[in-house]
């Protein structure tokens, strides 16, 4: 492999309880009832219709539109400071910098907040690009945000592996034509992740880091 490329949530990092804020805020405002929080946790790293979705039954676009924009709003006063990397996160990153891999972010959040997380963080120096919600026209899982990534790494698809904690994650590889790891750190099972092809599955990130090594 020649680049890796991460997903955010549940995989680099954990922004649950701004993500919990910005949703229970999005439902409040439009008059929905509140969503549990296991609930809600298990929409993370969905786009914000489908999350919507899922968590009302709501599937009218016009709703989704502003849905999207009430978590966008409350995201602004909270997001950042509510995110932290997982522990181990950092130094997988810096060594793969140290070995000459190049290092992306593939993520449903906006790519403008993640640099702002990782700066907060000590890590934007560790990724050379991000791609968010807000740099695509399709989010995950299409495929558009991870060829936009190998674009702008000037690497080829075959030889990035994705890395991911959701059944999302691994669609998105799966039809971008990219290798996929996959983390236990978010809500889905191995069983379900096992489902999907995957080149690892292991129980975060530095596990990973030690199987790829071999």
């Amino acid at each position: 492999m020649k680049a890796v490329i991460f997903d955010f949530d549940y995989t680099l990092g954990d922004s649950t309880e701004g993500i919990l804020a910005c949703l229970s805020y999005g439902l409040e405002k439009l008059g929905f009832p509140p969503a549990g929080r296991e609930e809600m946790r298990r929409t993370i790293g969905l786009s914000l219709g489908p999350a919507l979705e899922a968590l009302t039954g709501c599937a009218d676009p016009e709703k989704a539109k502003e849905f999207t924009r009430l978590f966008m709003e409350k995201a602004d006063e909270v997001m950042v400071a509510k995110a932290e990397l997982f522990p181990g996160s950092r130094e997988v990153l810096r060594d793969l910098k140290n070995r000459g891999l190049k290092t992306g972010i593939v993520t449903t959040k906006a790519s403008y907040r993640i640099w702002k997380i990782l700066e907060k963080c000590a890590a934007r120096e560790l990724v050379d690009v991000v791609v968010g919600s807000n740099d695509v026209q399709n989010e995950k899982p299409h495929p558009e945000s991870l060829f936009k990534a190998s674009e702008l790494l000037k690497v080829d698809l075959s030889d990035i592996i994705y890395v991911g904690d959701s059944a999302v994650d691994a669609r998105c590889a799966a039809s971008a034509g990219v290798k996929f790891a996959g983390v236990l750190t978010g809500t889905t099972a191995r069983a379900e992740l096992e489902r999907y092809p995957h080149a690892y599955i292991a129980r975060d990130l530095p596990a990973l880091a030690k199987e790829w090594e071999c």
